[in-house]
């Protein structure tokens, strides 16, 4: 029996699993009808086949690359080998790791194909985690070089290689650099707001670092604060918040810190990359979600809202919404981003930040508190479950304003309690903790 497992790219602890019994074939890639499917954007569709060989060794195995991107097995690029117990494996250079294991059968195990979601680890550090875009801070790291690796590149004239390619099949390395910041290669700008630009950055110099621990990864996220914001300072101000804070918070579903420096006059944060989707984009693209996964997701936030409120001081997020929150592709877990608008309690509130629907209206009024963070758990919600503004629901009722859904059929009764009580005016009247928020919406599962 073959076991193939999605190793996490910091502890290369498992993932997911798969087991194949009887079959002599096993495809890997992004298409739908692959036997492993991995939708990392470094994958090619069909990117591997993994092919029992008729011959006199037991258990005898093959791979070929079919990935654009290349394949590397335990840390070389390969076309086609003969792949052993216990390989790793690496499609393209920063893209997923497998582990490869030959495993004796069990009678009465479940077999063909089935894929095992592993339990995930009890540490809140087990995790790195960052932007708004598809491409935003987790992805595998390289591995470790081999003897002769940077002569070989020196050498490579990287012929071969499809018009497409981020790094050279031959040698790992980057195909076209923009620009270079500090010591980091600008490989693509991922997206540009009113802020900065955020960048796809190339870290060559994160081998060589002596202790693993210390090591950044190779490939990470480089946000850019607009030149004309330097100028303003509470720009700065919200720029540089969001680097101490990430530096200090260490948790699965938060944007990993890796560096912040100046250079040219210009404010640079380095984070971890992940690959996903916010959930604004995914209910746009593919339509409103079951109450199931959006219950789901708002647990995983209300873990990351715990963690951030039982610091000393609590923190305030302050800008929670669909947007903010990314889907990873990796592990289907949600991370919370930009943390530039984090405050914590206690001190003055001079800037009135939030997005409108789902802002609670003490924050509105400059005085937000760990409960305004939950308030926007509920508007989240009903946008995860109608695929509309939160705005749409929110109705005379009363003697006040409050959100009405009697009229949307996917949020039951006891959902639709939840997100009443969630959004009530008065911070007193809804849930104290995220912890007890958490708790109320798994009753409604």
């Amino acid at each position: 029996m073959v076991t193939l497992q999605l190793l996490h790219p910091q502890q290369t602890t498992p993932l997911q699993q798969w087991e194949f019994r009887d079959e002599s074939v096993i495809r890997i890639g992004r298409a739908p009808d692959n036997d492993v499917i991995l939708t990392n954007p470094l994958v090619s569709r069909y990117h591997l086949e993994l092919r029992r060989l008729d011959s006199a060794a037991e258990n005898s195995w093959q791979l070929i690359n079919q990935g654009t991107n290349g394949t590397f097995l335990d840390g070389t690029l390969v076309s086609q080998s003969l792949i052993k117990n216990g390989s790793l494996v690496q499609l393209a250079k920063g893209g997923p790791l497998l582990k490869f294991q030959l495993e004796a059968e069990e009678t009465g195990q479940e077999a063909r194909g089935k894929r095992h979601e592993l339990e995930k680890p009890s540490s809140s550090t087990d995790m790195g985690a960052n932007e708004k875009s598809n491409l935003s801070p987790l992805a595998p790291p390289s591995l470790p070089p081999k003897r002769g690796e940077a002569l070989t590149s020196q050498a490579c004239t990287h012929s071969g290689n499809s018009p497409g390619n981020l790094f050279c099949i031959h040698c790992g390395q980057p195909l076209s650099v923009q620009r270079k910041i500090g010591e980091y290669q600008v490989l693509r700008i991922l997206g540009q707001g009113g802020m900065g630009t955020t960048y796809l950055a190339w870290n060559p110099t994160s081998t060589n670092a002596t202790r693993a621990s210390s090591r950044k990864p190779q490939l990470l996220v480089l946000k850019e604060m607009n030149a004309d914001l330097a100028k303003v300072a509470k720009a700065q101000e919200l720029f540089e918040r969001e680097a101490h804070t990430l530096k200090m918070l260490h948790h699965s579903g938060i944007p990993q810190y890796y560096d912040f420096f100046m250079e040219a006059g210009k404010k640079y944060l380095a984070m971890e990359l992940i690959h996903g989707q916010n959930l604004e984009q995914l209910v746009y693209q593919t339509g409103p979600v079951t109450p199931a996964r959006a219950i789901a997701w708002m647990l995983q936030t209300c873990d990351v809202l715990e963690y951030i409120h039982n610091q000393d001081p609590p923190l305030i997020h302050r800008d929670i919404k669909p947007a903010n929150l990314i889907l990873q592709t990796l592990d289907n877990r949600v991370v919370v981003l930009d943390f530039g608008a984090v405050k914590a309690t206690g001190t003055a509130y001079v800037t009135r930040i939030g997005a409108e629907g789902y802002c609670a209206p003490e924050q509105e009024r400059g005085q937000p508190l760990i409960q305004s963070d939950l308030y926007a758990i509920g508007p989240t919600l009903i946008f995860l479950l109608t695929g509309e503004a939160p705005l749409k629901f929110y109705r005379l009722r009363g003697k006040g304003y409050r959100f009405d859904l009697d009229a949307v059929p996917t949020v039951t009764p006891e959902l639709r309690k939840v997100i009443e009580r969630v959004t009530e005016h008065h911070p007193s009247e809804r849930y104290a903790t995220a912890k007890e928020l958490a708790a109320a919406l798994s009753a409604c599962k």
